[in-house]
């Protein structure tokens, strides 16, 4: 990780977990693209994993005919255009995942552009930018979560609330309620299973992304999958 990869990190590892989230995209292991997890994927906790897995791909897999148009190949050099379009739908759909509501989710994207435009200049390549990126989503959730607990005054704004209306509708009663499932969860443990599952992101992957050490985030995934497997005692399958 660069020193502009740094600064996009930095903010978010400090928290401790109080609150958490980011989205991945990219070239070699985007979000919304990604594909199966590897050899490290996180651990398996019986039908908890099951059915987050199942729900977050099949997300993904609802999504992929916008990200294919999005990929059509530009002519020339890599441009901060080609970035927006290419990723930009991506990243709002995970931080929708983490922060629950669009416009706020479509905010966080947005600095996040505007903190890449700045540190144009430092980053080595498009993967540097795309993980800039990643950071930078998955910090600026964090800020979003921080003010909403010290305001007290949020009130998630649907009853599942973690997709857009047209989207969960296309879900079934089963894949709705392991979305609700997931936004009850403690922001960190939140962040790691959709950076994972719907990201599609390697433990590296997401620990780049959060500032958190690998080991660190195989645990909290473990944990993550032990609290949905309490609260959804019916998703083995």
């Amino acid at each position: 990780m660069n020193n502009a990869e740094r600064g996009a990190a930095a903010g978010g590892a400090a928290d401790g977990g109080a609150a958490g989230h980011g989205n991945a995209a990219g070239h070699g292991g985007a979000a919304g693209h990604g594909g199966a997890p590897g050899n490290d994927s996180a651990p398996r906790e019986g039908g908890a994993t099951n059915a987050v897995e199942q729900t977050l791909r099949h997300l993904r897999t609802l999504d992929a005919p916008v990200e294919e148009a999005a990929d059509a190949p530009s002519q020339g050099p890599l441009t901060l255009e080609d970035l927006y379009r290419q990723h930009r739908m991506r990243l709002v759909r995970l931080a929708i995942l983490l922060v629950d509501e669009p416009a706020t989710a479509e905010d966080v994207v947005q600095e996040a552009f505007t903190g890449l435009h700045r540190n144009w200049a430092k980053l080595r390549d498009a993967a540097a930018a795309v993980g800039y990126l990643r950071a930078a989503v998955v910090n600026g959730s964090r800020s979003v979560l921080r003010r909403r607990k010290t305001a007290r005054e949020y009130v998630p704004p649907h009853a599942v609330n973690a997709r857009s209306a047209e989207s969960l509708a296309m879900l079934s009663t089963e894949h709705q309620a392991v979305v609700k499932a997931l936004s009850n969860l403690p922001p960190r443990q939140r962040e790691v299973l959709v950076l994972r599952y719907y990201g599609g992101l390697s433990e590296a992957e997401i620990s780049e992304a959060t500032g958190i050490s690998k080991g660190t985030v195989k645990s909290t995934a473990s944990r993550a999958l032990e609290a949905l497997q309490r609260t959804m005692p019916d998703s083995k399958r």
